[in-house]
């Protein structure tokens, strides 16, 4: 009876590491993946099929340094860069801010050349 308590205990014991370890686990993973930002070129790369679905493509560009962005209360860190096609025989340029954690597009603006 003694020794069947101490192998309950044990299997006890190891439910409880293993599912303390399980939590930790996935709470550190949420947590790194929480703090990762998106590469300048894979940012670049999101836009550029965006707007390949409209036509293609003359130019692009974007910057590599992060530069920190404020909109209203929300602080955060974007990406600028550009997009240059064609648009009724003229030569358009699209400038945009991206956030550099999400990829999302915070502001564009159509300067015609």
């Amino acid at each position: 009876m003694y020794e069947e308590d101490q192998v309950n205990d044990f299997k006890g014991g190891i439910a409880i590491g293993v599912g303390i370890g399980l939590l930790s686990g996935i709470a550190s993973v949420l947590f790194i993946k929480n703090k990762q930002r998106l590469s300048a070129d894979d940012i670049l790369q999101h836009i550029k099929k965006a707007f390949l679905k409209e036509g293609p493509i003359e130019g692009s560009w974007i910057n590599f340094e992060r530069q920190p962005v404020r909109k209203f209360a929300v602080h955060t860190e974007g990406y600028n860069g550009g997009i240059t096609r064609l648009e009724d025989d003229h030569l358009v340029t699209y400038e945009f801010l991206a956030d550099a954690k999400t990829g999302s597009v915070l502001d564009i603006q159509r300067i015609s050349n």
